[in-house]
């Protein structure tokens, strides 16, 4: 949350869409507009395998949140550039603009006619391309790109980029002799939980407090023992988790599941070259027990 503050700070003004007003970066915002969910409002998406589809309101959405359209009609009329938007009547026209805008681009769908099209379809892939609409609907519901071997590129051979093994941009060492490694923990948490951390059921599913999977032998050299509360330190914060022997964890590593807010403020801030991705999986850190006060 801090982080989130201190950047935050740094602007003029700072405007979230959002469908939660207790998001980080909500909470710090100088206009919340509050937006509709997936099932309170038309519009169309795009799922992993290229499918465009359509989706359609089963109610109507709670208080003051709006549609994308909508929010976007109105920023552009408080701006007093609403006759740019003359043509956005509703949703299916600015998917129809968009169409249209792809014509002879990669992901070319000018052989989609409307809304009705798609539902008639169950969805269309990308590329569909108007001159081949009719086998392309008709013989090949489900298409993969590059079956022909041709690719996006001038001469049509596939383009790609290696990159050499790398170090990890912050090896363990004597003051840090740990490797931290984050990633998915129980079934019940999902992402930072912005969203399932605010379930009580699934809140009672998953740990209370953080926890930080050891190796057994790392752990009985450091006097710790199963529960015991322990601060996880790195070159930039610190946290505070309970230890689980986990047998299977290798000796000089140790794993936290990301969900909690406190673990990416321990990890480096460097990041991909090519998909710009943060380096939160791995990071050096210490690892020291917690001096519970005596109780009397």
């Amino acid at each position: 949350m801090r982080r989130t503050f201190d950047t935050a700070s740094k602007l003029d003004f700072l405007v979230v869409q959002d469908m939660y007003y207790s998001t980080e970066s909500a909470r710090v915002a100088d206009l919340v507009l509050p937006a509709a969910g997936w099932g309170e409002k038309d519009g169309c998406f795009i799922n992993s395998e290229r499918r465009i589809g359509t989706l359609k309101a089963v109610r109507k959405a709670p208080g003051l949140a709006l549609s994308d359209f909508r929010i976007f009609r109105l920023i552009a009329n408080a701006w007093g550039c609403g006759e740019m938007f003359a043509r956005w009547t509703d949703p299916e026209s600015v998917f129809k603009i968009l169409r249209d805008l792809t014509q002879g681009r990669p992901c070319d769908i000018t052989g989609i006619r409307d809304y009705a099209h798609l539902d008639e379809q169950g969805g269309i892939q990308w590329p569909m391309v108007i001159s081949n609409l009719k086998s392309e609907t008709s013989n090949h519901r489900e298409r993969r790109l590059f079956e022909d071997g041709r690719f996006y590129t001038p001469n049509g051979k596939a383009k790609l980029l290696f990159s050499p093994p790398a170090d990890s941009p912050e090896p363990a060492d004597a003051v840090y002799p740990f490797v931290l490694l984050t990633g998915r923990g129980t079934s019940s948490q999902w992402h930072t939980l912005t969203r399932t951390g605010k379930s009580d059921i699934l809140n009672k599913l998953c740990p209370v407090e953080a926890y930080v999977e050891m190796n057994c032998d790392d752990a009985a050299a450091l006097g710790l023992k199963q529960n015991d509360s322990v601060v996880i330190r790195s070159r930039r914060a610190e946290m505070r988790a309970r230890v689980y022997l986990a047998p299977t964890m290798q000796r000089g590593q140790v794993f936290i599941p990301m969900h909690y807010p406190e673990v990416n403020r321990l990890t480096h801030p460097s990041f991909d070259p090519h998909s710009r991705q943060p380096s939160y999986k791995a990071c050096a850190v210490a690892i020291l027990k917690r001096k519970l006060p005596d109780h009397p």
